[in-house]
């Protein structure tokens, strides 16, 4: 059946006078091809479309209840400009050009007086609009942008493996050939479904392969289907694998012809991970030197394999040099571009017109952090951002220059970054704040002016998925409009407009026309498709080498060297554990863990919504039996988390999947149903305890989210 004939056929089953679109969810970043129905300009149904290829007509609860999100009766729905003091909670209706005028005689004059960089803006992870974000920022001549996940998720594994690789590899789930065996790391990804790899097509690959090895303190769905569940200490996932390292080299278990002609440094490798035994591991991790032998082996001789990797890893300070040592697993064992394995994209969108060209190079040089942390803000990066707690100090004493003024699309402050009694501090130090979102939030009640923004079924984008080798391209179009709501992609280019910036105020469908070119496409024509899946080439490197200095990948980093870092990958022990703060230990003696998914929500978002918060009304902290049984705490009890910071309160959940040693709490929650402006921030937010100080990571300023120290008793 031809398109024109299916699209007809769709239509006349969804009902006269419906139209029916092709998009992609957005309400996390997973980017599944949905179905809108529209009739009478309303959205009437989302479905999943059954021809996509990475969720083939499954939505998840989030993307289910979608109508719920576009006509919530508490969405923003015009601009609305504070009265009385910041935090006050109270709001006068203005309009569209009102704000925007506002806005840019405020930034226009803060320019004028403190220096472009004195600006900064912050979206939330993933969002569809995060690169317009730095877009507008380096048009107006600020290089401070910046976004909660840049330095502790994702983005120290792009920028980790282009500097090593050449490229990003993703898990080859759209491809003829499934895994035979799957190195789940840190990830949980039937609960979330992040950049393309959706909880669908992982599930899919997870049927289709013969072993399972789970790496995680927690006893997730995975790690009950696993061959092997390594359940570590949290934060030691470096030694585990330096010690799986040493057994795929010393048993001579690596692919020795690849390893030759296409990898450089493994002689250095080999001499330097000899130290790593699993023996040595085994007192570190907790994980037994037989399990770990165990995993090693099973990886290397099962064919193909794929490491699936997540955002764990990235929260302690050492993160570089442990996604380092993970990313010679698939190399070592000859899992790179091949069919079931890890594969490089196929990068059907053309590079995003950044506009960074339009900031000079003082002007660089002067982002928040480029002068310590190379791979987050300058030359090592694949996209510069601002250091996160360097900005908030900035905000807070003015040094290494001040900060006055606070652009936020898309992101819940308060409840996404680390610390967040130092991140409110911060905030009420601001000059001049604004806040683009689909609701009221705790950290926009802290804004100047708050603005509506669109939901995804309201806007034009594309979204090339997995994201970094966008194998799959994806339009999402305007379906519907709802009150008085704007994309935020619109909002950058009205104010580039009227602050007369050089760049940033061509139409959204410009820019978006520009990077399908590689396709023949315009944005039209995409969206008429619903999406374009690229075939993927393997063993693309036998023609040009590794995109790398020497054009291999280089076990033996020389960027890395060049740099000042490490050239090698190293163990180094998380800043607040039993072993490196035995005197905090001494009060806190149990190690929390943060940030495990919950299937209902994206990180702080859709709380709101009633269909998917009646599965999870509560915030849950994992605690083992015999650890609560001692404190006196029963199952279901309010229980006190407390670090070093400060202390918040979750129900307990009792359950032998975890280590009596280990407590495991949910991050992102705030509850919109109480009062504002606070909305419960600061009764079950783990922001609270976790630390956005000294030491991180030296080359991407990663601080620490998990692997703290902590302490927990009965609430009252």
């Amino acid at each position: 059946m031809n398109h024109a004939v299916l699209e007809g056929a769709r239509a006349a089953q969804a009902g006269a006078g419906t139209r029916v679109l092709k998009s992609v969810c957005r309400s996390c970043h997973g980017g599944c091809g949905t179905l809108l129905h529209v009739r009478d300009g309303e959205l009437i149904k989302v479905e999943g479309d059954p021809d996509s290829p990475l969720n083939r007509g499954r939505l998840c609860p989030i993307g289910t209840v979608t109508r719920d999100l576009v006509y919530h009766p508490d969405r923003l729905k015009y601009p609305m400009r504070r009265r009385g003091k910041r935090g006050s909670g109270e709001w006068d209706r203005i309009s569209w050009d009102e704000a925007l005028d506002e806005i840019s005689e405020r930034l226009l004059a803060i320019r004028a007086q403190y220096g472009a960089e004195s600006i900064a803006l912050g979206t939330g992870t993933g969002r569809h609009h995060i690169r317009w974000v730095s877009r507008f920022g380096n048009a107006l001549g600020t290089p401070n942008w910046c976004e909660p996940g840049f330095a502790q998720c994702f983005h120290p594994r792009v920028n980790t493996c282009i500097l090593t690789m050449g490229d990003y590899p993703v898990c080859d789930f759209t491809g003829d050939t499934p895994a035979q065996c799957i190195l789940y790391w840190g990830h949980n990804p039937v609960n979330s479904g992040p950049d393309g790899e959706t909880r669908f097509n992982v599930r899919d690959s997870l049927a289709a392969a013969r072993h399972v090895i789970v790496v995680d303190p927690r006893e997730t769905e995975l790690a009950k289907r696993a061959d092997l569940w390594l359940q570590l200490r949290p934060g030691t996932d470096d030694a585990l694998g330096l010690a799986m390292l040493n057994v795929i080299i010393g048993e001579k278990l690596y692919d020795e012809p690849f390893v030759r002609e296409w990898t450089h440094g493994f002689d250095e490798l080999a001499r330097h991970v000899a130290q790593y035994t699993p023996e040595w591991a085994e007192p570190i991790t907790w994980v037994a030197a037989d399990k770990i032998r165990a995993a090693a082996r099973l990886f290397a001789r099962t064919k193909p394999a794929l490491l699936e990797w997540g955002c764990a890893i990235e929260h302690t300070p050492k993160c570089i040099q442990t996604i380092r040592a993970l990313s010679m697993l698939p190399v070592l064992t000859n899992n790179i571009e091949v069919p079931g394995g890890w594969v490089f994209g196929m990068h059907g969108i053309g590079r995003f017109p950044s506009l960074i060209e339009m900031l000079s190079p003082e002007a660089n040089a002067r982002r928040l952090g480029a002068d310590r942390f190379k791979m987050l803000a300058g030359e090592g990066a694949d996209l510069p951002a601002a250091h996160i707690p360097t900005l908030l100090q900035a905000m807070r004493e003015g040094k290494p220059y001040p900060v006055k003024a606070f652009l936020v699309f898309g992101n819940n402050t308060l409840t996404t970054y680390a610390n967040s009694a130092l991140v409110y501090e911060s905030l009420m130090k601001l000059d001049f704040m604004v806040n683009a979102d689909l609701f009221m939030t705790p950290t926009a009640e802290l804004a100047d002016i708050v603005l509506p923004a669109a939901s995804w079924p309201e806007l034009d984008q594309i979204a090339g998925l997995p994201t970094i080798a966008a194998n799959v391209v994806l339009g999402q179009q305007r379906a519907v409009r709802v009150h008085e709501c704007k994309a935020d992609e619109e909002i950058f280019v009205e104010l580039a407009r009227r602050m007369k910036l050089d760049g940033c105020t061509e139409p959204v469908r410009e820019v978006l026309d520009s990077q399908l070119k590689g396709l023949g496409l315009t944005f039209q024509e995409l969206t008429e498709r619903g999406f374009v899946n690229i075939p993927i080439q393997y063993k693309k490197y036998e023609e040009k080498g590794f995109r790398t200095p020497t054009g291999k990948i280089e076990l033996y980093s020389t960027r890395m060297e060049q740099m000042g870092y490490a050239p090698l990958p190293y163990y180094e022990e998380p800043p607040e554990s039993p072993l490196s703060a035995p005197e905090v230990a001494s009060e806190y003696p149990l190690v929390l863990t943060t940030g495990g998914r919950i299937p209902f929500f994206f990180n702080s978002e859709h709380r709101q919504i009633e269909r998917v918060r009646k599965a999870r009304r509560e915030p849950r902290a994992e605690i083992h039996p015999d650890t609560a049984a001692a404190l006196g705490i029963a199952d279901g009890d309010w229980m006190w988390v407390e670090t070093r910071r400060g202390r918040m309160k979750q129900r307990a959940k009792l359950t032998t999947g975890i280590d009596p040693r280990v407590i495991n709490a949910e991050h992102a929650w705030w509850f919109p149903e109480e009062d504002g402006p606070e909305y419960g921030v600061w009764k079950s937010n783990v922001n609270l305890l976790t630390d956005n100080q000294p030491p991180y990571d030296p080359a991407m300023g990663t601080y620490q989210l998990r692997a703290l120290l902590c302490r927990v008793g009965k609430a009252d």
